[in-house]
């Protein structure tokens, strides 16, 4: 059976909101860096109060931007699987996913973690420990766990396709999700995060695998599967202009009523794990509408500068973790705010990204993977 692809040309505004999300990636991980969050390669803990504005910046992009990057995932699965059919489908992924996941594990993380070589030997109280050893004790993909889960998630669409009938037909007139039907999803989503957190709190940290918030799966998880429906139905599509209004004015609500009650509840607490759980999901739900409604509408076109930032941001989010940690590294002995070494290795970091991305897309075979 053919399937009429719902995309019949290239969705440019796609392609920018990705090349906005990867930077938004490349700053989260800057922000940590200098915050009060050890959770990096590279990490010199704030030591005035500017650090706890970049711990906000990190909260704040973690309760939607990487939920957003499974969501865009999710529209473009579907589409995927009908050009290519399952066998097709997943040796593709193998191919776009599993290689850089490699790459990255056996080239480039090696790089990132070496500075961290004395401090892991030292709390291990040896001196002459084994590089081998080192990079086993510290083994995790790091950032490029987003790949880990996109390589589950795509299995896993490819054996519902394959269980399946058939494939669903899209929508003959693309329409928007009834108000409604968001309502209950975001409370849906509020609950069931909340439930998992019970178990699975913020902070968790799983090794080996190297999630570094498994309390997200849920959003992550359900974000793809409104993706994958939402290619069918052409939601993105049919948003209309007042929802991007409505996106940011629930997000900016929710964040004025709740994020106070986070900040200030018991840590750990139910009180804070429900109030961080609701303020996730109606921020994620509302600012992704909104950004997906404003790019739609305002940012649809692409010249050769934007075409060239989204051509090259997959490249970019891989190999950021080495720039990051090299550029740090060297202005390591600077004494300044947290928040202006935040801003000069952004300044700093964002271009010699994309160039060394542009470098290396530009050796041969390398298009067929990047």
């Amino acid at each position: 059976m053919t399937v009429r692809p719902l995309f019949k040309t290239r969705l440019h505004y796609i392609d920018n909101l990705r090349t906005a999300l990867t930077v938004l990636v490349v700053l989260h991980h800057v922000a940590v860096t200098y915050g009060n969050i050890p959770a990096w390669y590279h990490f010199e803990p704030a030591r005035d109060a500017s650090g706890v504005a970049l711990d906000i910046f990190v909260a704040v992009n973690q309760a939607f931007f990487m939920g957003f990057f499974f969501l865009i995932a999710g529209m473009f699965t579907p589409g995927a699987h009908d050009r290519k059919g399952g066998r097709g489908f997943l040796r593709d992924r193998l191919i776009r996913l599993g290689i850089p996941l490699l790459v990255y594990l056996l080239v480039l993380r090696p790089l990132a973690v070496f500075g961290s070589y004395d401090a892991v030997a030292a709390a291990a109280g040896r001196t002459d420990l084994p590089y081998w050893m080192f990079y086993l004790v510290t083994w995790d993909p790091g950032p490029m766990w987003f790949v880990e889960v996109l390589l589950l998630f795509a299995a896993v669409y490819a054996l519902y396709r394959r269980r399946a009938s058939g494939p669903p037909a899209p929508a003959a007139t693309p329409a928007p999700p009834p108000l409604r039907a968001v309502v209950w999803f975001t409370a849906g989503l509020a609950a069931v995060t909340f439930l998992w957190r019970l178990v699975v709190p913020v902070g968790l940290y799983i090794p080996v695998i190297g999630l570094p918030t498994p309390s997200h799966l849920p959003q992550y998880a359900a974000l793809f599967a409104v993706g994958v429906m939402a290619h069918r139905r052409g939601w993105a599509q049919a948003l209309p202009a007042r929802a991007r209004r409505a996106g940011f004015a629930a997000a900016g609500v929710s964040t004025l009523l709740l994020l106070p009650v986070v900040a200030l509840a018991p840590q750990g607490g139910l009180a804070q794990t429900l109030a961080q759980s609701v303020w996730e999901a109606v921020f994620a739900v509302g600012v992704i509408v909104g950004l997906l409604t404003l790019f739609r509408d305002r940012y649809a076109g692409q010249g050769r500068a934007a075409g060239f930032l989204s051509g090259h941001a997959f490249t970019v989010y891989i190999i950021h973790p080495v720039v990051l940690v090299a550029i740090s590294t060297a202005v390591a002995g600077l004494h300044a705010a947290a928040i202006v070494k935040f801003a000069l290795v952004a300044v700093i970091a964002l271009p010699v990204c994309w160039g060394l991305a542009y470098l290396i897309k530009s050796l041969p075979h390398a298009g067929r993977v990047l």
